[in-house]
């Protein structure tokens, strides 16, 4: 963790997303998450919460960004873990293999923000991640759109990691006003890529 318990994960894969997708805005957003920083671990929270609330001025660019970032996120946690607990977790049975990978994900929050916390419930092979303390839903004014986005794209990413086929939907996010906390919803995909019951992703 670095400072404010903003983890390294979180900064370094926003970085990378931004050059990704806005590479001529790169040169903006590095007057805060500028590379000395980055290597030190001195990005602290004002500096991320400002690069966070000129990203949601770009419009679509916004949920693209985050989503690549939670992408990243989950790679680089999937590339902590030893060869042998992926393994593990991969032979499982699919019905104990999504509570447990969902479960994992917990590190995935902790490794994002250190104020952030998710808890987990799993019935009947549908998933329900409650996320409180998302620093991407800080918010002063209630916003039109979900921007929860990195969150449904890390878990998204994390399961197909473990062969899982999911669909992954935003069900709540207190930035819109909805509730105290963001809800994902997770369920499994049929072969011919519909969902359970509920609605497609």
């Amino acid at each position: 963790m670095i400072e404010a318990g903003i983890g390294r994960l979180l900064v370094a894969s926003l970085h990378q997303s931004i050059a990704d997708l806005l590479p001529t805005r790169l040169e903006f957003y590095e007057s805060w998450l500028n590379p000395a920083g980055l290597r030190d671990g001195r990005i602290g929270l004002a500096p991320l919460a400002a690069v966070l609330s000129f990203l949601r001025q770009e419009g679509d660019a916004y949920h693209l960004v985050m989503e690549r970032a939670g992408e990243y996120t989950a790679e680089w946690v999937m590339a902590s873990m030893s060869p042998m607990r992926r393994t593990l977790v991969r032979r499982l049975p699919q019905g104990l293999r999504l509570p447990v990978a969902l479960r994992l994900g917990f590190e995935l929050t902790r490794q994002t923000y250190k104020a952030t916390r998710a808890s987990v419930r799993v019935r009947r092979g549908e998933g329900t991640v409650e996320i409180r303390g998302s620093i991407f839903c800080e918010v002063r004014e209630n916003t039109p759109e979900p921007t929860c986005a990195f969150y449904a794209a890390a878990y998204r990413r994390l399961l197909a990691e473990f062969d899982l086929d999911t669909a992954v939907d935003i069900a709540r996010c207190r930035a819109t006003g909805d509730g105290h906390a963001c809800a994902l919803v997770v369920r499994a995909t049929r072969a011919d890529g519909a969902t359970g019951p509920g609605r497609r992703s």
